[in-house]
């Protein structure tokens, strides 16, 4: 085994989707739309606290396909310089945005109670979105905006029921005559909060956070009808985040069709925290039936199999169990932390040309402990071993080991941590295969 002491990690550029929003940042909630300039455009609320969700500000990813992100900051708020919401100063929960007649219009909603829902119009669908008002007659969160094939838009939105109710040609407005309160409901379809409508091969889906497993809206469930109004037939779940962090709570998410695949795309937590959350994707696929198949959370999101020769960070791993969990340091570094005896990490999936001869995995130490690692599953085969050295937790460790067993095809790899006491051993910033 090498050991090398290096004083700063350097990480570079990998082929991996998920997260999708750069190291540091957070957005939760996505609503991913493409757009009429082929760009793909996702929508959600800024989580910058463990203390609160979301934040006052917006904030959009743009890609152009699928795999390189970009964050446009800042795009509307609801305190100064950029005050848009001039009648309030709450923080924004999730938005949608919908394009009509070259007009981009943002629905947003607030914390609080009272007034809730409320939109803002803008020429670009990165903003910046200008005039928000009120939405009168829309109460509690998340709403989300779909046009149907004939041009009529319907507004959804509602915590514990989902509500819904046609807008006026205006966009700003519904018409109150049109509310029901009950589309969705927890007794019967399971539905918490974050609703979404899309239209697919003349049905419609009503996509939404799912309390179906568990008793907590940690899934992205769906339910079908023949009309925007149902009546709704719940039809199961298409992604489920537990496993993402010890402390995962919610999801919320959308459905989005880019060139012919679909998509669903939602969030994750960190950092042992309900909040602090980053979207992702993967892709999916419909079934004759109108069906959608169950997707599992990956590190490689909307691309194909990872190329393993590339270094990988950290934290994009996809399923975590113990105590460990994505952590960023004071610099706005992340990595997992906190591992401690009996911790577990999966990244999924990775495509092998050819046998690897070594693996190389770049470590902060503080007590010290093993890492195994494992193609498949936890217990075969092993690739190796690492015997991570006693350390100060502030310099990178990089450690190398030999890999002996013939690996082709593609694979998940997991490790498994072990160290003495209930205490933190070590962190993981990235490790590569050579």
């Amino acid at each position: 085994m090498a050991i090398t002491m290096l004083a700063l990690s350097a990480c570079v550029a990998v082929e991996a989707q998920n997260p999708i929003v750069p190291t540091g940042s957070y957005m939760a909630d996505p609503s991913a739309h493409q757009w009429k300039d082929g760009k793909v455009y996702v929508y959600g609320s800024r989580d910058e606290s463990k203390q609160y969700y979301c934040s006052s500000h917006y904030d959009v990813l743009v890609s152009e396909d699928m795999i390189n992100w970009k964050m446009e900051r800042d795009v509307f708020s609801s305190v100064s310089p950029k005050d848009e919401v001039s009648y309030s100063d709450r923080k924004l929960y999730a938005p949608d945005c919908i394009e009509k007649d070259g007009k981009y219009y943002l629905f947003y909603c607030l914390d609080g109670g009272g007034e809730d829902e409320g939109t803002a119009v803008a020429d670009s669908p990165v903003g910046p979105f200008k005039d928000g008002q009120i939405v009168k007659g829309a109460r509690q969160i998340d709403p989300s905006v779909f046009i149907d094939d004939d041009g009529q838009a319907y507004m959804t939105w509602g915590q514990f029921e989902c509500k819904m109710a046609k807008l006026k040609p205006n966009m700003r407005e519904i018409n109150p005559e049109t509310i029901r309160t009950d589309v969705l409901t927890e007794e019967e379809h399971y539905f918490h909060e974050g609703s979404q409508l899309i239209k697919r091969n003349g049905l419609y889906y009503l996509i939404f956070a799912d309390i179906s497993r568990r008793g907590r809206p940690t899934s992205i469930g769906y339910a079908t009808a023949t009309s925007p109004f149902g009546p709704y037939t719940y039809r199961g779940v298409i992604v489920d985040n537990y496993g993402s962090d010890p402390r995962v709570w919610n999801n919320h998410g959308s459905l989005a069709e880019v060139n012919g695949q679909w998509f669903v795309f939602y969030h994750r937590p960190t950092d042992e925290s309900v909040m602090m959350r980053k979207a992702c994707v993967e892709p999916i696929t419909f079934n004759a039936d109108g069906s959608i198949n169950e997707v599992e959370m990956t590190t490689q999101g909307a691309v194909g199999p990872l190329n393993p020769f590339k270094e990988m960070e950290a934290e994009r791993a996809c399923y975590l169990t113990g105590h460990v969990r994505v952590h960023r340091d004071a610099d706005g570094n992340e990595m997992l932390d906190e591992i401690r005896n009996e911790d577990t990490a999966a990244f999924k999936y990775f495509q092998f040309d050819r046998t690897p001869t070594s693996m190389t995995i770049s470590v902060r130490s503080t007590q010290g402990g093993t890492i195994h690692v494992y193609a498949n599953n936890l217990s075969r085969p092993r690739l190796c071993t690492f015997q991570v050295p006693v350390s100060d937790g502030k310099e990178v460790i990089r450690l190398t080991q030999k890999i002996t067993h013939k690996l082709d095809g593609k694979h998940p790899i997991f490790f498994r941590f072990n160290g003495e006491g209930d205490t933190d051993l070590f962190a993981i910033e990235s490790f590569q295969f050579e």
